[in-house]
């Protein structure tokens, strides 16, 4: 029995070395979070007018849609749109210059998958929408003659289906 006992405090000790882990943890996240909102407030700080409630509304919208992982698409409700929402209304906002620069290479990225998934439209609509952060970017300009030469090769390839489908018609018909 006397073994039992230490046992019974190093479990006690453990548990209360866990809570006291787990209490840190839920204190740091709190101090995180008022800091995260103190960064995002900084980052609303404009004039006081009827535009800096906007703002604040469509940079919680651009956040969230940053987490989902909705960087370019679905149309009308992905982080550059709202970013870009928010530069209209303050085109000298640093720190949405900043995310839009930070976010830049995988939304790129995301481009890129829908030239290769030959979604030729929404890769036109996600490309024209990084044109409107930075229209001299180079990489742009080589997804822009990627997604073009894409559109031809589908082309000869619908025109390659119809030719068959003509000559099949034609052979049909004798």
């Amino acid at each position: 029995m006397p073994r039992s006992r230490p046992a019974v405090s190093a479990r006690r000790a453990s548990a209360l070395a866990g809570l006291l882990l787990a209490a840190l943890l839920a204190a740091g996240g709190a101090v995180g979070l008022r800091r995260h909102a103190s960064a995002a407030e900084a980052a609303v700080a404009a004039p006081a007018d009827d535009d800096s409630g906007g703002v604040a509304i469509l940079l919680g919208l651009a956040g969230t849609a940053v987490r989902e992982k909705r960087l370019v698409a679905p149309a009308g409700s992905n982080a550059y749109e709202f970013y870009l929402s928010v530069l209209q209304l303050e085109p000298d906002n640093r720190p949405v210059q900043d995310a839009l620069r930070q976010l830049f290479p995988a939304a790129t990225a995301e481009v890129e998958r829908a030239i290769n998934a030959l979604e030729l439209d929404e890769a036109q609509r996600e490309l024209r929408l990084l044109r409107e952060f930075d229209s001299t970017n180079f990489t742009l300009s080589l997804l822009g003659g990627k997604l073009d030469a894409q559109r031809q090769i589908v082309i000869r390839q619908d025109e390659e289906r119809a030719a068959i489908i003509q000559a099949q018609a034609a052979a049909a018909a004798r």
